[in-house]
């Protein structure tokens, strides 16, 4: 068998196997799968060296990983509706297990997430653009079609908005959103971002769930923060993700130097089954309108042994996110912190 050909097995085995988790209710593994599956697929449409596949193949490649994104992003919806069903992505299974030799119309009406660098953590402060780029950016409603009445469609999520068509859009305030019907983006319009946080776990005997409230960060120049919010994670002691990562809605209440968010997050893993040294990470984010990107600002941690019932003040340090937690630089000498407040969950 060909290296290609196990490719495409091994990409069919991952497929299937999120379909089962989806079939099966197991969300949280599910949307696990198929954003695993969605970034090996978006690596070797971005691959300049690979020759495996003609374009149109990764066309495909393309438009599948932007369809399990979609799903993913439908299952952390906090919406009854769902934006892109199970069924909808069966209808995929054919397509990944043959893209050699696929020719039919895909089918459905989606492009592949525009190629663009995948940066490396703290890179992206060396970015800069045009300033007819930023303009063209900033306020501009030009490029979009006119808003349509509400009964021609139902609105969907800003972040599944930015995978339809290829829209790749800064995340802000005026976050777009869209309404879907006849299975195209018929308007654009601007509504507060929603953030994907996902809802507590069914409790189990005898285990252990969190929920941790974000109350407020201080920062030197809270004020001056575009369209704050957290990205919160949970890590091995080697950064790989143990969880699906979530983050809150925009924070929109500042004062004097805190920005506050008042968000509860509920953890996606029975502390219990959480290895040792695992730590859950606080990515502090904001647009900047001059880069027309959103970038990290800071990160804090809490560590296993820190997690305890009732509030904790936790440190800033310097981004890069050190996942790994071995360069660690404070980001202040001043006394500003991450004020939390942590709640456990038993079931006995």
């Amino acid at each position: 068998m060909s290296d290609v050909n196990k490719t495409l097995q091994k990409w069919h085995a991952s497929f299937r196997k999120g379909i089962d988790f989806d079939s099966w209710g197991q969300l949280v593994e599910a949307i696990d799968e198929y954003q695993i599956l969605a970034r090996q697929l978006q690596k070797e449409v971005q691959s300049s060296n690979s020759s495996d596949f003609t374009e149109e193949q990764k066309k495909t490649l393309g438009k599948i990983a932007t369809c399990l994104e979609m799903r993913s992003i439908s299952l952390q919806s906090t919406q009854s509706t769902e934006e892109f069903k199970l069924e909808d992505l069966k209808k995929l299974e054919s397509v990944i297990k043959n893209v050699l030799t696929y020719n039919k119309t895909f089918p459905f009406d989606v492009q592949p997430v525009p190629i663009r660098k995948i940066l490396a953590p703290g890179e992206e402060e060396n970015l800069e653009l045009e300033e007819e780029d930023v303009a063209a950016v900033a306020g501009s409603t030009e490029a979009f079609p006119p808003r349509a009445p509400a009964s021609q469609g139902r609105t969907i999520s800003s972040k599944y908005c930015r995978y339809v068509h290829g829209l790749d859009l800064p995340r802000s305030t005026n976050v777009l959103d869209a309404q879907w019907g006849n299975s195209s983006l018929i308007f654009v319009t601007s509504l507060p971002s929603l953030g994907t946080l996902l809802p507590r776990l069914p409790s189990e005997p005898g285990m252990t769930l969190l929920t941790i409230r974000i109350e407020k960060i201080g920062l030197k120049d809270a004020g001056q923060c575009i369209d704050p919010y957290m990205t919160i994670s949970v890590k091995d002691l080697n950064g790989v993700d143990l969880n699906p990562v979530q983050d809150t809605p925009v924070a929109t209440k500042k004062e004097d130097i805190y920005i506050h968010f008042i968000m509860d997050v509920e953890i996606q893993r029975h502390l219990e089954k959480l290895p040792k040294g695992a730590a859950i990470f606080f990515e502090f984010k904001h647009y900047k309108p001059k880069k027309r990107f959103t970038s990290t600002k800071c990160f804090a941690f809490l560590e296993m042994d820190e997690i305890k019932p009732g509030p904790v003040v936790i440190e800033l340090y310097k981004k890069p996110t050190d996942f790994k937690r071995k360069k660690l630089q404070l980001l202040t000498k001043k006394p500003l912190y991450l004020h939390l407040h942590q709640t456990l969950h038993k079931d006995s």
